[in-house]
């Protein structure tokens, strides 16, 4: 009893440690003071303010097309690449593509953000592409890193799928690209799912990949941000982080819900 009360304890003093700051970053957000800190009185003034810089509201734009872009184009290759290493069997690279898949997992985002520029750099002045960095190139990286993270979702999910339906497609005459599409992909729908949403939040938090591939007029949100605390926390940023908060929150709640309305469907 008296190990289970602690480790509840533990369990509770973890969470705050977690989530204290979180809820204090949004209650400093409707401060009236422009010190981020120093609370004033209550305002929505800086939601306002924020709405109105156009340097944070492009910034934002450009992360959610590149996150949208690297997502979909992450996806794709992950979802071929797991396909090859699940369905292929054994071939003469598989080794090498089973490591290439997973290296970007464990390689620090310094050593992946200097390569890439290096990368791009030689093929500049070798073929003259990319003629400068700037979005183009951020997707690129993007991708790269991303695409290592979808293949890792859907090769768990092709693993466990059941094969047998594949074959008794084939059987009834389907070729293997209608089988792929008719009969593997509404399986591992889910997986895709959770591929794109994976590769989508990585991408739109990368701040140090960016920060070296990137050019001038194409500073993601993460980079405008870090720019601004580097000189103080300022309230417009407490109510950008509260606006990014509340919707991831109600993008779960809206989940766990249609997850509990499918059972009583079903």
């Amino acid at each position: 009893m008296r190990a289970s009360t602690l480790l509840l304890v533990f369990c509770i003093a973890g969470f705050i440690f977690l989530y204290a700051p979180i809820v204090s970053l949004i209650v400093f957000s409707f401060n009236e003071n422009k010190l981020a800190t120093v609370w004033s009185g209550f305002s929505t003034q800086w939601y306002v303010a924020l709405f109105q810089n156009a340097q944070i509201l492009g910034a934002a734009w450009i992360s959610l097309k590149v996150a949208v872009v690297s997502a979909t184009l992450a996806s794709i290759l992950g979802t071929l690449a797991a396909y090859v290493l699940v369905r292929f069997g054994r071939f003469r690279t598989r080794s090498l593509l089973t490591g290439m898949s997973a290296a970007p997992l464990v390689m620090p985002d310094v050593i992946t953000g200097l390569s890439l520029l290096l990368l791009f750099v030689a093929m500049e002045q070798a073929i003259g592409w990319p003629a400068g960095r700037g979005m183009t190139t951020i997707i690129i990286a993007h991708t790269t890193f991303c695409m290592a993270y979808v293949t890792v979702v859907v090769q768990s999910r092709l693993s466990d799928m059941d094969e047998s339906l594949e074959e008794a497609a084939m059987d009834l005459g389907a070729r293997p690209a209608r089988v792929f599409f008719d009969v593997t992909i509404p399986v591992i729908a889910p997986a895709l799912v959770a591929g794109w949403l994976l590769a989508f939040t990585l991408s739109l938090d990368d701040l140090v990949v960016a920060s070296f591939v990137t050019g001038p007029g194409a500073s993601t949100l993460p980079m405008v941000i870090f720019s601004k605390v580097r000189l103080g926390v300022s309230p417009d940023i407490n109510a950008l982080a509260t606006i990014i908060i509340g919707i991831v929150a109600l993008g779960v709640f809206v989940a766990s819900v249609l997850l509990r309305r499918k059972p009583t469907r079903a």
